[in-house]
C-alpha cells in the first residue's frame, strides 16, 4: 500500500526468497500466502541479486506469488511454522490484519515457530494469544530500529514507529548498528533486524524445526 508520501510499497523481495532457499534446501515444504491472496505487491525488486534471481527465473517464484492463497483459507495449526517477510508495506498491512494474529496464535500455540525479519515483526505488534496477552510481552525481539527509520526518512511517513509500539506492548528490544545481520531467538520466537539478516533468520527456523 501507499504511506503519507504517495509512494507504492509492498514487502521486501530480497527477505523472501534468502530464508525460503535455507529452509527449502533443508528439505521443509513451504506455502507462500498473502493478507488478500493473489498476487502481494513487491518492493525493492533487484534481479542482480543471485538469490532473487535464481528464484524468480529458476524457481518459480513470478507464478507462486501470482497465485497465493489468502491467510483466511489457512489453518495455523496445520504449519509447523510461519515467517512474515518485510518492507514497509507491512506497516499497513499486518498490524490490524485478524487473519495474520490468528495464524501467529495458531502456529505458536500448538507448539510451532514464528519468525520475521525487519518490518515483517509488524504482524506481532498487536498478535495476542488466547489468554488475551501480547505474544511479544516479555520476550527478546530484534527489527527495524526508529534509527534505521529516520535514516531512511520515514519517520514522519509510516503510521507509528515499530520498535517503540513493541516496547510499548511488553517486548525487550535488542539492537545492532545500523544494517548489521541481528537475529533474536526467544525459545520459538525467532526476530530479526534488517534485510542483511535473512539468511541467518532462515538458518535460525531450520535449526529450531529440527531442535
Amino acid at each position: 500500500m501507499k504511506g503519507k508520501a504517495g509512494i507504492p510499497t509492498g514487502f521486501y523481495l530480497a527477505e523472501l526468497p534468502h530464508p525460503l532457499e535455507v529452509i527449502e534446501d533443508a528439505g521443509f515444504e513451504t506455502v507462500i500466502a498473502s493478507v488478500r491472496g493473489g498476487q502481494p505487491p513487491i518492493d525493492g525488486f533487484d534481479l542482480s541479486d543471485p538469490v532473487n534471481a535464481k528464484y524468480w527465473n529458476e524457481k518459480g517464484l513470478y507464478e507462486r506469488l501470482a497465485n497465493t492463497p489468502a491467510l483466511s483459507e489457512l489453518n495455523g495449526a496445520d504449519y509447523s511454522a510461519v515467517f512474515f517477510a518485510g518492507g514497509h508495506g507491512t506497516m499497513w498491512d499486518f498490524a490490524d490484519s485478524a487473519d495474520v494474529q490468528r495464524i501467529i496464535r495458531e502456529v505458536y500455540e500448538s507448539g510451532g515457530v514464528v519468525s520475521t525479519v525487519c518490518h515483517g515483526l509488524m504482524a506481532l505488534v498487536n498478535a495476542k494469544l488466547s489468554d488475551g496477552s501480547y505474544l511479544v510481552n516479555g520476550k527478546n525481539v530484534a527489527t527495524f530500529t526508529n534509527a534505521k527509520e529516520a535514516e531512511v526518512q520515514a519517520t514522519e511517513i509510516v503510521l507509528f514507529l515499530l520498535q517503540t509500539a513493541l516496547e510499548n506492548h511488553g517486548a525487550t528490544y535488542h539492537a545492532a548498528p545500523n544494517w548489521s545481520d541481528n537475529v533474536i531467538v526467544d525459545g520459538r520466537l525467532i526476530t530479526s533486524q534488517n534485510p542483511a539478516s535473512t539468511k541467518t533468520v532462515g538458518v535460525k527456523v531450520v535449526d529450531a524445526l529440527k531442535g
